[in-house]
């Protein structure tokens, strides 16, 4: 299994990198955006309704959650393709 990743760090990966995230949801930004944020910073993550396989995860929950780095010309978002609540 790939090592963590900190917020920092994922920010200054390329494009479409895999990424393995520890961390909280702080808040909902949008349908499926939402605002994560790790000892390093904060950074965007689009999480699809199928990704939460029927889990409810509260600022207070620290999760776990695997994706690739979506990277444009002015921002960075992590594509997630998985989420997991660390026990």
């Amino acid at each position: 299994m790939p090592g963590l990743t900190t917020v920092e760090q994922a920010k200054t990966l390329r494009d479409d990198v895999w990424v393995v995230l520890e961390g909280h949801l702080v808040r909902q930004l949008g349908h499926e955006l939402y605002e994560f944020r790790d000892s390093s910073g904060t950074v965007n993550v689009d999480i699809d309704d199928k990704r939460w396989v029927g889990q409810t995860v509260t600022p207070n929950d620290k999760i776990r959650i695997e994706g690739e780095v979506d990277k444009d010309w002015n921002s960075v978002e992590i594509d997630v393709k998985s989420v997991h609540l660390v026990k």
